[in-house]
C-alpha cells in the first residue's frame, strides 16, 4: 500500500493518510476483506506518529471504509461502489459550489473558471 505523506499540505496527515486510503477502496486497489497494515506497522512506515495513523483508521471505520477486528486488525469493509461514488460526487459538489462562490465573488466568469479547471484536469 503506496502512501505519500505532504509535509506543505494543508491537510492533517491524518487525513492525508485517510483520503488516499478510501481512494484505494472506491478505485478497488483494496478488496472487501482484505487486511490493511497495523497501526504501528504504518505509523513506523510512513514515519509518523502512532496516534496519527490511529485516527486516520477511526475515520475510516467511522465513514464505513473499514471494520476493525480486535485481535486480528483491520480489513477492507464490504462496500457497495454506487453508494461510495455517491458520497465522492455529492463532496466533490461542496467543492465546486465552494469554488463558484469565490469565483463571483472575484468576478470571474464561467468561461474564466472553466478554463481554470480545464489546465488542472489535463495536469492531473
Amino acid at each position: 500500500m503506496k502512501i505519500i505523506i505532504s509535509n506543505f499540505s494543508n491537510e492533517p496527515i491524518y487525513e492525508q493518510i485517510s483520503s488516499q486510503i478510501k481512494a484505494m477502496i472506491i478505485k478497488g486497489e483494496l478488496q472487501a476483506g482484505e487486511l490493511l497494515p497495523s497501526i504501528r506497522g504504518l505509523a513506523k512506515d510512513l514515519r509518523v506518529s502512532v496516534i496519527t495513523t490511529k485516527r486516520a483508521y477511526e475515520e475510516l471505520e467511522k465513514e464505513g471504509f473499514i471494520e476493525t477486528v480486535q485481535g486480528k486488525g483491520s480489513f477492507v469493509a464490504m462496500q457497495n461502489k454506487e453508494l461510495m461514488r455517491e458520497k465522492k460526487l455529492r463532496i466533490i459538489e461542496e467543492k465546486l459550489a465552494e469554488i463558484v462562490d469565490e469565483a463571483r465573488l472575484l468576478g470571474l466568469t464561467y468561461k474564466e473558471v472553466e478554463e481554470m479547471l480545464k489546465i488542472l484536469f489535463e495536469e492531473g
